[in-house]
Parts: structure tokens; C-alpha cells; sequence
């Protein structure tokens, strides 16, 4: 006796079908679970068992064997387990076959036959949707998170006896008389209904710092606060997510996979609409910043996806775990190598930094109160934590002075995170116009002929960046990063054209380069 049916399971943050085969033979009984299954999947052997027997099915004291196709990859997961159970009540005849054609199995049984929700099931359905499979039955709680995907039927189980109300009808159909869960319908949010929660008009002075925080986000570039304790750098980046525009369709369902795989998805019922924040203590691993594991898994830069990375206290993090962010930085994507598998993750976000001058904090900033006891080359050895190419991959270098209390107690009307979210909207919809169709979204993202192409400078501007490049002593990365920020700045100005002083605010943004250097020299 043969059955088959389908399953799914990840690889990496996608979806991968499976398809699972059942063969029933005279022998001993016995169940043999081929196709390179994990030490999850042989153990689902019992758990299937248990369930049949105690959902009023009868199990089959004959030789099963359950094979997964392809048999050259290997499983992962708990997501086999209805599948088998299926696809051995199929071949046994105690469910019909004809009622299951063209349907995806997914869910985690428990001995009892109820079905617990697994990780990763948007990445499936979207996987199943790609191969033309129609309809889907998994554990109820994953039901909303899989109608999120257009143009499949999802059926809600909450036990494997539930099958037994598959109903014949008489055009040799099976009607599920379960619950059926439609496609979620997405919408979009504007700048008028975006909730600020923390909002920069909370912040008195910092007017410069609050216009670096704006060109970061509107370029999607990444930004390095530097200043002593107190002035505010951490408060500044916690309301960077109040002026980054909700993501668009293609972006929220990449993020969402992202959680998903995870097992961090708290709404399954609709698309990531917010961008992420996280903010990893300096403690953290490479591993866990970047992803890995046995099984990999995504890291911080992932789950960071079309949002922000924040680190605090950047030098404070290890220096390998600081060069891993090397890669993700400049490919916008994390490539975990293992024996059997590669498994690549999405990366693209804005990494936002902060750190103080010196490793007492008052560099630059003393007061009779607070004097710098640190010597210069204390200082450069603290600076050098963070190495020069990470350094090149941060496009603004922000110093965020000590407001003085005059500015503290300002009452003036100060630049709300609303009235900064439109600026950076309108400068978004001018990228996307003007990347439409070539696989760019954003300015930092551009690079090589075409970036060749749209950075025309007049000839003030080539002189300006040429002297800039000796005098700083930039590299080849950094040259190109200050071209992207400056257009981005030309964006938000409106102009179709980057104009010398958009460049000059640009190169003001890579003093640290030069700082750096004169502090090495003098020692």
C-alpha cells in the first residue's frame, strides 16, 4: 500500500515542500523514516503513534516506511508530524485520498492527536503558494499567519480526529466542516496616522543632530553618535523609528518571514507594518549577531531587516563580534556555511552607533566637575576598538555636544517626528521614481555605472570632494559613500542636481576620519 502527501519545512528563513510517502508493507512492525531527518523528525515515530491510537484511528501493526523527498536534504523541525499521520491514514484507506489532492500538511502533534502551532509557516504557505498548491491544513494557531498569503485555502485544525468531518459532496469533492480562515487584507499607514510614542519634538536643542538623524533615515544610511554622557545619543536613535515610513508590501512580508522562522512573530493575524528596533547588549556573541548555530538560525542583523540596529556603547563590543558586521554591511545579506547546507539571511538596515569620545567620557566636554583624566594615547586605544573599514562603512559621523542649559529649558516650537516623516517620505518617493524598475529603493544601495550616472557634481563640487579626499585622506569606499549621502541630502532638499553645498554638509559628516589621524600623529 503507497500514499503521499505533502509537507513543508525551512531552510533557512524560507520555505522548502517536501514531499512525504508512506509505503505499508507485510513485515514486522516497525515505522523506518528515511531522507535525512533530524532527531526531531524520528522522534515525531511516537508521537504519530500515540495520536492515531487515541483519535479513534487504528495503527497499522505492519512495516511503515516514511520517506521525505528529496532525500539529499536534510529536515528539520517538527512540522512533519500531521504529514505522517496523514499520509499513514491515506494509505491504510481510513481517509479517503482523493480528498487531500493538492493540500499542504504542517503541525506539531501532540499525544492526544491535538495539533501545537510551529515556526516558520508564513515561509511555507508562501513556498506551497510559488508550487501551486491551493489549500493548507495546520494547527489553529498558525491559521491567520498562513492566510496572509493570497490565493490559499487555509483550513484550521485542532485535532487529528478533525478529519473526520471531511464531508463527500456530490462532485467527488471533500468540504472541510472546520474553520476556514480568508486572506488577511493588507493596508497601508500615512504620515498622518503614524503613532509617535516617542517624538523628537521631546528633545530640546541638538538642531544638527536632529538633521543627521533625518538624512540617515531618509538614504537609509548608517550613523555614529559620538558624545559624553548625558547629551542625549541614546535617546535620539530610540526616536529614529518615528521618522522611518512604514515598509511596503514586499518589505513587511520579507520581515515577517524573518520573526516568523524565528519564533518571535507576536501578531500572526497581519504583515510587520513598523519597522524593527533592536538594541543588543555589548555582551552579545558573533553568533548572535550575525546568526548560527547547529540548526542556523537569524541573528540581530536579521531580525534588524528593513529596520534599525542600535549598538550603545559601540567600543564596548568585542572586536570580532564588531568585524562580523563587515559583510552584512556591505552585501546586505549573512551567508552561513555548514556541511550539508549554506543558508543565506536578509540584512539590510541602518546600523546606529554611539559611543563616548574617550573611555571616561568627557573628552572634549570638561568641566571644573568633569575633568578628561584620560591620556591621548588611552584615547586612541579606546577609538581603535572599532576598526578603520567598519569605520568606512558608516556614512555620517555625528558629535552630539552638551546642550547647555539655556537650551535645556527651551520653549520654542522644536522639529516634531511627524513634520521629519514627511521630509523623509517625500525624499523616498523621489528614490523610487528614480530607481523604478532597477532594483534599487534607496541611496545607499547605489553603486558602480549607475552611481556614476546619477552623481553628477559641478565643477565646485569635484574640487571641493578632490581636495576633501586628500586633506581627509578617504578611501575609495568612503569617496562613494559621500557622493550617496549628499544626494540623499539633495533629495530633501528637492533638488534634481547635487550642489556644492550638499557635498560640503556631506564631508563634514567624516571628520572623525581626519580626527583620528591628527590624535595619532601628535602621540
Amino acid at each position: 500500500m503507497y500514499g503521499k502527501v505533502m509537507s513543508a519545512c525551512l531552510q533557512g528563513i524560507e520555505g522548502q515542500t517536501i514531499e512525504v510517502e508512506v509505503d505499508i508493507s507485510s513485515g514486522l512492525p516497525q515505522i523506518n523514516l528515511v531522507g535525512l531527518p533530524d532527531s526531531a523528525i524520528r522522534e515525531s515515530v511516537e508521537r504519530v503513534r500515540s495520536s492515531i491510537k487515541n483519535c479513534g484511528y487504528t495503527f497499522p501493526m505492519d512495516r511503515i516506511t516514511v520517506n521525505l523527498a528529496p532525500a539529499d536534504l536534510r529536515k528539520e523541525g517538527s512540522s512533519f508530524d500531521l504529514a505522517i499521520a496523514v499520509g499513514i491514514l491515506i494509505t491504510t484507506g481510513q481517509v479517503p485520498m482523493d480528498s487531500f489532492m493538492n493540500t499542504l500538511f504542517l503541525g506539531e502533534l501532540a499525544l492526544d492527536g491535538s495539533l501545537r502551532p510551529i515556526p516558520g509557516v508564513l515561509s511555507m504557505a508562501h513556498a506551497a503558494k510559488k508550487l501551486g498548491i491551493k489549500r493548507v491544513c495546520l494547527p489553529l494557531a498558525n491559521a491567520p499567519e498562513a492566510a496572509l498569503i493570497e490565493g490559499i485555502e487555509v483550513c484550521a485544525i485542532t485535532n487529528l480526529s478533525d478529519f473526520k468531518s471531511w464531508n463527500k459532496q456530490s462532485n467527488h469533492e471533500f468540504i472541510f466542516n472546520g474553520i476556514n480562515y480568508k486572506h488577511s487584507e493588507l493596508s497601508t499607514i500615512s504620515a498622518e496616522e503614524h503613532n509617535f510614542v516617542e517624538d523628537y519634538a521631546d528633545v530640546n536643542g541638538q538642531h544638527q543632530v536632529k538633521r543627521a538623524m533625518m538624512i540617515a533615515a531618509a538614504g537609509m544610511h548608517n550613523l555614529l553618535l559620538i558624545g559624553p554622557p548625558g547629551t542625549g545619543k541614546t535617546m535620539l536613535v530610540k526616536r529614529m523609528p518615528s521618522i522611518l515610513p512604514p515598509m511596503s508590501d514586499k518589505e513587511a512580508l520579507e520581515v515577517t518571514k524573518i520573526y516568523s522562522a524565528s519564533g518571535k512573530l507576536v501578531d500572526r493575524s497581519s504583515l510587520m507594518r513598523t519597522r524593527s528596533f533592536r538594541a543588543p547588549h555589548h555582551t552579545i556573541s558573533p553568533a548572535g549577531l550575525v546568526g548560527g548555530g547547529t540548526i542556523p538560525k537569524p541573528g540581530e542583523v536579521s531580525l534588524s531587516h528593513r529596520g534599525i540596529l542600535f549598538l550603545d556603547e559601540l567600543p564596548e563590543f568585542t572586536r570580532t563580534a564588531l568585524e562580523v558586521l563587515r559583510q552584512p554591511l556591505e552585501d546586505r545579506h549573512v551567508t552561513i556555511a555548514r556541511a550539508r547546507a549554506v543558508y543565506t539571511f536578509p540584512s539590510h538596515f541602518i546600523l546606529a552607533a554611539a559611543m563616548n569620545p574617550c573611555p571616561c567620557g568627557y573628552y572634549g566636554a570638561e568641566t571644573e566637575a568633569n575633568a578628561c583624566i584620560c591620556s591621548p594615547a588611552k584615547i586612541v586605544h579606546y577609538r581603535s576598538k572599532i576598526s578603520g573599514p567598519l569605520l568606512d562603512r558608516i556614512d555620517l559621523h555625528v558629535e552630539v555636544p552638551k546642550p547647555s542649559y539655556t537650551q535645556l529649558k527651551e520653549r520654542t516650537n522644536h522639529l516634531s517626528s511627524k513634520e521629519m516623516l514627511i521630509q523623509v517620505m517625500r525624499a523616498h518617493q523621489r528614490q523610487q521614481q528614480r530607481y523604478a524598475g532597477s532594483g534599487i529603493q534607496y541611496n545607499n544601495e547605489l553603486s558602480g555605472k549607475r552611481m556614476r550616472q546619477i552623481c553628477h557634481l559641478t565643477p565646485e563640487g569635484d574640487q571641493l570632494l578632490s581636495a576633501s579626499f586628500e586633506a581627509l585622506g578617504l578611501s575609495a569606499r568612503a569617496h562613494d559613500r559621500i557622493l550617496r549621502l549628499a544626494l540623499t541630502i539633495a533629495d530633501l532638499e528637492e533638488c534634481d542636481s547635487i550642489q556644492p553645498q550638499h557635498l560640503a554638509e556631506a564631508i563634514q559628516y567624516r571628520n572623525l576620519d581626519k580626527k583620528q589621524r591628527i590624535e595619532e600623529i601628535e602621540i
